[in-house]
């Protein structure tokens, strides 16, 4: 078990799936849009893909780069930049793999959601993947309390903004996607719900 910690790091379980299924592979080059900590990036810094991330959060990016740095020294630092998804500096269908991991629900409305996915969107090469997780109303529609718009009252106490299985397929299909999974939903023991929604961007 320590081995693999060591190897993956905290490494979300449905990040993993993809790596083990054989979708993330050596040379593809992986942005992670909104990194935090980096917990999602240590098994590719170890293994030597072409690694990129951003938040908005500049302790984050420094907790970044150090680990980099430790790990992966010939990086350079502005692979790692303090920026807001929806306004990152990054080119245009840039990135084989874009990781974008409990980001999108931190959005304050429909309109700041869709610059958030769509500044993801835009740094993915055409046949590129995008891997999301967010949180979601599904499968405990009748417990979240809406406050405006999409934005609700969650039973842990949190506010975020949820989507449905109907706004991930519209935009799936609106900007020309496909789903490389059924979208998957978790329950967290009657708190939250949170959705892994991957998507192949067309060629």
């Amino acid at each position: 078990m320590t081995d693999l910690r060591d190897q993956f790091g905290e490494i979300d379980i449905y990040l993993f799936d993809q790596i083990h299924r054989g979708r993330i592979t050596p040379g593809m080059k992986i942005l992670d849009a909104g990194c935090g900590t980096g917990r999602n990036l240590v098994y590719f810094l170890k293994t030597g893909y072409e690694v990129y991330a951003l938040d908005p959060d500049p302790g984050s990016i420094e907790a970044v780069r150090h680990l980099a740095g430790t790990v992966a020294p010939h990086l350079p630092a502005d692979n790692f930049r303090t920026e807001a998804v929806e306004q990152n500096s990054f080119p245009d269908a840039f990135a084989d793999v874009v990781v974008c991991s409990t980001v999108l629900h931190f959005a304050e409305d429909d309109e700041q959601f869709d610059a958030m996915f769509r500044g993801a969107w835009r740094v993915l090469k055409p046949g590129g993947m995008l891997f999301c997780r967010l949180a979601s109303s599904i499968g405990m529609e009748q417990r979240m309390q809406r406050i405006a718009g999409r934005r609700h009252l969650l039973p842990d106490g949190t506010e975020r903004y949820l989507v449905d299985e109907a706004l991930l397929i519209e935009y799936t299909r609106r900007l020309g996607g496909e789903l490389l999974d059924p979208i998957k939903t978790t329950v967290v023991q009657d708190m939250r719900c949170m959705t892994t929604w991957v998507v192949r961007r067309a060629t």
